[in-house]
């Protein structure tokens, strides 16, 4: 962004702490009566965060359950006031924050969309300028004047994400909302996400879909505990957000280790994914060689299984922005893995590749028959493929094309 353009969002330092009451029983109360402050524990939601936002950026806001993009992106839009440090905002802000936040459950869809609009700064002008329009996009139709207290949880989401964007904002900020709804109205939601950044609109959006968040955003920002551990380019930060995963997993299966006296109990570490290799068919090591479309490629998963078990293996194939192209796993197949302590290669033939992606990132585990992860390998290896050199997508096809003249002007 230029030195002489002025972000359109600027956080300075802001922290955000909450104070946890512990004396919620009657009980409680009368323990800590003499001594307030033993029954209350301070937690910092954020800490030291500071960021700029340009016009026109759209950024995810992702990272772990409690990690604070709810409560940033609250602050940001001033829904919150911040503990420390401070916020700037230019234009205005339509914040889809909560489900049917704004709304009066007593009064009707058409009496909460000029409340919710006024809100927003919308005067009743520009709200009679639009409505016909928030209608049609909501599908509300005739429930328009029924009491929203009747709404279901999608007829809520919809009518609010409604009025929202055609608030005219310049800032839209939202959390998680656009997976409510069925898939046509998340399409629709799309559509009109994909518009605003046409129109140059800034969009800072929160969201546990990696897939949504590589489609619609060019920068990430990945908190953890409250602090940002990446602000950059959306592969990246996807990479660091599934490390942070991984790390969360391997220390809960060592702390339950630690509570059974060291040793590992049920599935955890019963199987270890030592290696992934990947051949083509007749045996030749895929390197730095893209692979060609049609090649035959072998994918073997080296295991250990350490102490008697059920389980499944299987690998997943992501694009860079951490949108997956292809998974499969031995259950998939009907397989049945050996359950005896040992080393095995499992080995799966994956047959006239057509890949479109010039890289994709191959990932290998190992889960409980019922899902549970025991270990992961992510990234396993990379595998790059042939550019197709007529068309784009997630795969490649043999296509060729030829003109028939069905009807020809005369003379």
């Amino acid at each position: 962004m230029p030195a002489s353009v002025e972000p359109l969002v600027r956080v300075e330092r802001v922290s955000k702490r909450f104070v946890l009451h512990k004396d919620k029983s009657i009980k409680e109360r009368i323990l800590y009566f003499r001594n307030r402050k033993r029954s209350r524990e301070e937690f910092a939601a954020l800490s030291d965060i500071s960021l700029e936002v340009g016009l026109g950026e759209s950024v995810g806001l992702i990272g772990h359950n409690g990690s604070g993009k709810s409560t940033l992106l609250k602050v940001i839009g001033g829904i919150i006031d911040a503990s420390d440090g401070r916020v700037f905002r230019r234009g205005r802000v339509a914040a889809l924050l909560e489900l049917g936040a704004g709304f009066h459950s007593d009064l009707s869809g058409r009496d909460n969309v000029y409340l919710n609009a006024s809100i927003l700064g919308m005067s009743t002008e520009e709200t009679d300028a639009v409505f016909d329009d928030i209608v049609e996009f909501s599908g509300i139709g005739e429930f328009i004047d029924t009491q929203v207290k009747f709404y279901s949880s999608g007829m809520y989401v919809r009518l609010a994400f409604a009025v929202a964007v055609h608030s005219d904002p310049d800032l839209l900020l939202v959390d998680e909302v656009l997976a409510v709804g069925d898939e046509p109205f998340q399409q629709k939601c799309m559509t009109k996400i994909r518009q605003f950044q046409r129109e140059g609109r800034t969009i800072l959006l929160v969201s546990h879909s990696a897939e949504q968040v590589a489609d619609v955003c060019s920068r990430t920002i990945v908190l953890d505990g409250g602090r940002i551990v990446h602000d950059g380019g959306v592969g990246e930060g996807i990479r660091v957000l599934r490390e942070g995963y991984e790390r969360d997993r391997v220390i809960a299966q060592e702390e339950s280790a630690a509570r059974n006296g060291g040793e590992d109990t049920g599935a955890n570490g019963a199987v270890t994914i030592d290696d992934v290799t990947v051949h083509t068919a007749d045996g030749a090591k895929v390197g730095t060689m893209p692979v060609a479309r049609g090649t035959d490629l072998v994918i073997s998963i080296h295991a250990t299984v350490v102490r008697s078990v059920e389980w499944i293996t299987g690998f997943t194939l992501e694009s860079t922005l951490g949108q997956t192209v292809y998974r499969l796993n031995t259950e998939g197949l009907e397989m049945d893995l050996p359950s005896a302590p040992g080393e095995y290669r499992i080995d799966f033939h994956v047959r006239d590749t057509n890949f479109g992606r010039e890289r994709l990132i191959l990932s290998a585990g190992a889960t409980t028959i019922d899902g549970t992860t025991i270990d992961l390998l992510n990234p396993a290896a990379y595998l790059d493929f042939e550019e197709d050199p007529a068309g784009a997508g997630v795969v490649q096809f043999d296509v060729d094309a030829v003109v028939n003249a069905e009807s020809v002007p005369s003379g």
